[in-house]
């Protein structure tokens, strides 16, 4: 599936689910780590376990992000109580969703010029 970008923005753009991934300018990832200014493949752990730490990259960003969007795979799944508390205690505000969902709404944002962070999970 293939997603339009509405706005020009700078920085990595997700625009097509392919082979299983996140198509993302050249390269297509099984899951993914994507910020304002790159894109990385990521191999999260089982959801019910995700720390912080597995999302360090993103938290390193400057200026720090208005907030995660966390797509949860191919449904949505309620990430760990606390995973939500260390990520708010941070000041980041989190947005969990499917995956699919995450990816069409990080294409918005961006094009809006949010600066947000996201981690996706497999589709």
């Amino acid at each position: 599936m293939r997603m339009d970008k509405g706005q020009q923005t700078d920085g990595p753009i997700i625009s097509a689910f392919s082979g299983g991934g996140f198509k993302v300018d050249d390269g297509v990832y099984r899951a993914l780590l994507i910020t304002p200014v790159r894109a990385d493949g990521w191999t999260p752990p089982p959801i019910g376990v995700l720390t912080a730490d597995d999302i360090a990259p993103l938290l390193a960003l400057d200026p720090f992000p208005e907030f995660l969007l966390l797509g949860t795979g191919p449904s949505l799944v309620r990430p760990p109580a606390s995973f939500v508390r260390a990520i708010e205690a941070r000041g980041l505000g989190i947005e969990a969703m499917d995956s699919r969902a995450a990816a069409r709404a990080w294409a918005v944002l961006r094009g809006e010029g949010r600066w947000i962070a996201g981690a996706l999970y497999p589709l």
